[in-house]
């Protein structure tokens, strides 16, 4: 299988546990691993055969602009579903950060790997 990814995908998100960061927008850094077969793609050099990137990306954007989850763990997971689902890929990788959260560290976060159900 193929990957198709986005990295360093910067977005302001309304995420944490305490109560100041309720009211206020962190920056969050999201990479995203797609599995995807690209041999259609390489072999008819058209955008049609091609996972969308910047289709994913604004999905991701658009879902975080409406949330405000608590956990990484749960924006990660509703992340990998949405996209799971709306680009019908068989399998996500997903690494949420959250720059400084933790003193003296660059960054803390998750990642998860999911696959898409069988219908």
């Amino acid at each position: 299988m193929d990957i198709v990814y986005i990295r360093d995908l910067r977005l302001d998100a309304v995420i944490g546990i305490y109560d100041w960061e309720r009211r206020i927008q962190q920056q969050i850094n999201v990479n995203i691993e797609m599995g995807w077969d690209n041999r259609n793609a390489a072999q008819s050099d058209d955008i049609k055969d091609t996972l969308n990137y910047k289709e994913a990306a604004k999905l991701v954007k658009d879902l975080v602009d409406k949330s405000e989850f608590q956990l990484v763990e749960a924006l990660a997971e509703h992340i990998a579903e949405l996209l799971l689902d709306k680009m019908s890929i068989p399998w996500i990788k997903v690494s949420l950060g959250k720059p400084m959260a933790v003193t003296d560290s660059a960054e803390v976060g998750v990642i998860i790997e999911r696959t898409r159900t069988p219908v």
